[in-house]
């Protein structure tokens, strides 16, 4: 039924909001006027950022505000379109029914909103609540937005990679449409980065300066921070420990009773990383307290979020919800003036060396802190109990990090490539993506066929852009339905794609919950599985047919679609390494929780696997969060392209050996010995040569003393003599060293090569007849003898040292040199049993000076021997000899 206010050819879809109702009691509603003063003065280049602590009313009250400015400047030809994100489906839902209630109308009407699988709007939906994914897939559908006239990107504080894609891209969208309104909201105090990210976008109509901020002063009543650190550690090797997580838990029920006790009708929000914990808390506190323990996270149905966050019903017990951080900043939960922090968060990480992305739990940045803080103090006095102490806050990041510098970035890859931006070249983006992630993520877009060798995507990329999943799911689910059908391939998409953890990782277990409808999420689950199924329906043109020796059974389908999607992931079992411990493709190790229903089964499929330590990692370092068992025929088949067969040479303990080995990725799968042919053999005496040098063949002494020689004459006299360290060798070694390569390649011994005779083909000629005379392997002392000259080693600077009797110097005034005279020898003389009686290169010094002490002692202990006063007058003479 129409107002009488209203023309009988016009609906509600044409009657303004009633801000004044709407606002009454809301903080934000004394900032509207600036609001729309300053999309006024922008004109056609309309902008704003609005910064304004949670709980000022400003998602409830800028949307109909700029709706009803569309309105008036449509002039009543056609009805506005305001479309809202939200960085969650719980806060889109929340949001739209709160507005719809205001507004007094019925949720999907004026007010409604879409989030995956759900969607409640109808022809005259004025206002649209959206998740960011949401919108991103009607960008790429409609880049202009043609039926919108406001955008508002709300929480853009929390950095979400979705979120941060559409600054950008509306921000291109704005330059083509001049009428498009663009505001971004934020929480904290970040607001002029904002600003002057879409503000570049306006042109000349705005000077190209920052857009304005419209800011609001926070509305918290008077607040309690009290501390209550715990004396066991928050984390340790495997996450949150059992111990901080029951301190949380009592701390918030004695501070419930306490309140409780003082006659304070209060709810309590306790905040904690992740559904595990929210599960554990929420179970401890059960039994311990008198309220009504409610569960808050993305894993819990619709209908029981909703009923978190609606607040308390009219005479109904205290309650205490237990939340992750989704409650922290995008939600308003009614009665809460208690909020309970463990001050810990999920962020996303991506471990690029080990290819493997998850969430990590991490200390939560002070601004997040501040927010869940400031749940307590919205409605009236609060306090906020902190379960770690003043330290460790002030150690905290100011700020969440952006996903964008820590997700995997294939998903936002293919939306860029897909707008024309590829790896984000060209688009105003808060912050640029880490060059090395985004390369991987447009290698792996490569992969799959999505993009064009210039970095635009394929149309096979435009129709994987199309499924509202990871880019990899999203190609298993076409091909998978041409080997499994249509709703096999959707149910393990939804399946993977969805919230659900698989108990004890196991996806089919998970299954089969689902199709019974036994979880709470069935229902959502079998509207993705629809919804996907018409999707594969629809590009089956982009379907290649998939080549299979065996039709895939229906137990194996989920396996299948998984290791279509992460072929990288498929693993098999560890060889006397426990049924626990799997090495996948990529060559990571990972381990499955203890007690898992797959433990055995010889290969798997994974779907995630992310860094743990523990029991449950079996000593890897990686723990299997999810994954399906899978047939060795299904597993070549769905990583066909990294089957690989290759003979692998090895040159080992003096031969070349040689096995054919046939693989999948890092996965062998048969090994079986074969002869090298000479060409492997050369390339596995290369590789041993660069890996561990010439020490795997071995120096003979010959060879070794003849490489010392050559060592010192380089040295001292540089050219032509050759340089013999190893790398200089090495670079040289198909100069010197060809044949014997040739003949161990061929099956030759190693013990059969001296490299002796092969270093003397790196002799210069003529100088090679000089080498005697300039490093001589003897030294003939005036005793007649001849002694062994000791060289340096390559790579030490030292001198050439001969050991001898001193008696046997007798004769010599001074020290015989080498290398043309610019190294005198090094003596090391001896007594005549040949014990250390001096060290000296200046024979002449020893003579004139500390022999005489020497002569003084030894000539009582060995009186047959000769120990002249002149020792250098001795009739014979010096002659240095050697041979090459």
């Amino acid at each position: 039924m129409t107002s009488p206010l209203i023309p009988r050819n016009r609906t509600r879809a044409h009657e303004l909001f009633d801000l004044a109702s709407i606002g009454a009691g809301l903080v934000f509603a004394d900032s509207l006027g600036e609001l729309a003063d300053a999309l006024r003065t922008g004109g056609s280049a309309a902008a704003a950022v609005v910064q304004a602590p949670p709980g000022t009313g400003k998602t409830t009250l800028v949307p109909p505000l700029l709706a009803n400015m569309a309105a008036e400047a449509a002039a009543g030809k056609k009805p506005p379109r305001v479309v809202v994100t939200q960085p969650r489906r719980v806060a889109a839902r929340s949001a739209a029914r709160r507005l719809a209630a205001l507004d007094g109308s019925r949720l999907g009407d004026r007010v409604g909103y879409t989030v995956r699988g759900e969607r409640q709007t109808g022809p005259e939906t004025l206002i649209e609540f959206v998740t960011p994914g949401i919108l991103l897939r009607r960008l790429l559908a409609d880049p202009g937005l043609g039926t919108t006239d406001a955008v508002i990107l709300d929480e853009v504080h929390e950095r979400g990679l979705e979120t941060d894609l559409l600054l950008g891209m509306l921000a291109e969208v704005r330059q083509l449409r001049g009428d498009l309104t663009l505001v971004a909201m934020s929480a904290t105090l970040d607001a002029p980065r904002f600003a002057a990210l879409i503000g570049g976008a306006l042109g000349e109509n705005a000077g190209g300066g920052p857009a304005p901020i419209v800011d609001c002063p926070s509305v918290l009543h008077p607040l309690e921070v009290a501390w209550a650190p715990s004396a066991v550690p928050r984390l340790d090797e495997r996450g949150v420990t059992r111990a901080f997580l029951n301190h949380v838990a009592d701390t918030a029920a004695a501070a419930h009773f306490e309140a409780l006790s003082a006659g304070l009708d209060l709810d309590a929000l306790v905040f904690v990383p992740g559904a595990w914990e929210v599960a554990h808390v929420a179970a401890r506190l059960r039994g311990r307290v008198d309220a009504e323990v409610l569960e808050l996270h993305g894993q819990v149905d619709p209908a029981a979020q909703d009923r978190a966050v609606s607040g308390r019903k009219p005479g109904g017990p205290a309650r205490i919800i237990v939340s992750t951080a989704l409650a922290e900043s995008s939600l308003t939960v009614p009665g809460v003036r208690l909020v309970v922090d463990s001050g810990l968060s999920r962020e996303p990480r991506r471990d690029s060396n080990r290819g493997m992305s998850g969430l990590v739990t991490v200390s939560c940045s002070r601004a997040s802190a501040e927010q869940r803080a400031g749940r307590a103090a919205r409605q009236g006095p609060g306090r906020v109990v902190r379960c770690y102490d003043q330290k460790a806050f002030g150690a905290a990041p100011a700020h969440p990090t952006p996903e964008i510098a820590v997700a995997d970035l294939t998903g936002a890859a293919l939306v860029l490539a897909c707008w024309g931006s590829p790896g984000g070249h060209g688009l105003a983006l808060p912050d640029a993506p880490p060059p090395a992630a985004m390369d991987e993520a447009v290698e792996v877009l490569r992969e799959l066929g999505a993009v064009e060798p210039n970095g635009l995507a394929t149309d096979l990329g435009k129709a994987l852009a199309r499924v509202p999943s990871d880019p990899r799911l999203a190609r298993a689910l076409l091909d998978g339905a041409a080997a499994v059908g249509d709703r096999a391939a959707a149910q393990a998409v939804a399946l993977v794609s969805g919230d659900q953890r698989a108990p004890g990782a196991d996806l089919t277990r998970l299954l089969a919950t689902l199709r019974a409808g036994k979880e709470p999420a069935a229902r959502r689950w079998a509207e993705d599985v629809r919804r996907m199924e018409t999707i594969a329906r629809q590009e089956v043109s982009c379907v290649v047919p998939f080549p299979l020796a065996a039709p895939v059974t229906s137990t194996e389908a989920v396996g299948f679609v998984v290791a279509l999607a992460f072929p990288d992931r498929v693993a098999r079992r560890v060889a006397g390494a426990g049924p626990e411990r799997y090495l996948l493709s990529s060559g990571t190790r990972a381990g499955l929780p203890a007690g898992s229903p797959l433990t055995g089964h010889e290969w798997l499929a994974v779907a995630e696997v992310s860094r743990a330590q523990g029991r449950d990692a079996a000593g890897t370092g990686a723990l299997i969060r999810s994954a399906a068992p899978l047939s060795p025929d299904a597993a070549e088949a769905a990583a066909r392209h990294l089957l690989s067969e290759t003979v692998e040479a090895r040159f080992s303990q003096g031969r070349v050996t040689a096995r054919r080995e046939r693989r999948l990725g890092a996965i062998a799968l048969s090994s079986t010995p074969v002869r090298p042919s000479a060409e492997e053999g050369r390339a596995a005496v290369a590789r041993a040569l660069e890996t561990q040098g010439l020490g795997t063949i071995g120096w003979s002494t010959a060879a070794g003393a003849l490489r010392r020689r050559l060592a010192l004459l380089h040295r001292e006299l540089g050219d032509p003599w050759p340089d013999v360290a190893e790398q200089a060798l090495l670079a040289r070694v198909q100069e010197w060293l060809a044949p014997e390569l040739e003949a161990l390649a061929g099956g030759a011994a190693m013990n059969g090569i001296d490299l002796a005779d092969p270093l003397r083909r790196l002799l210069p000629w003529p100088d090679a007849s000089r080498l005697a005379e300039l490093a001589p392997e003897w030294l003939e002392v005036p005793s007649g003898s001849r002694v062994r000259i000791d060289y340096p080693d390559v790579d030490d600077d030292g001198r050439p040292v001969v050991a001898v009797k001193l008696q046997e110097c007798f004769g010599w005034a001074e020290t015989p040199r080498l290398a043309g005279g610019r190294v005198p020898v090094l003596f090391h003389l001896l007594s005549p049993a040949r014990r250390p009686l001096a060290v000296t290169d200046d024979l002449a010094s020893f003579w004139s000076g500390p022999y005489a002490q020497v002569r003084a002692e030894m000539r009582g202990r060995y009186p047959k021997h000769p120990w002249p006063e002149n020792p250098w007058t001795a009739p014979a003479t010096a002659r240095i000899k050697g041979r090459t």
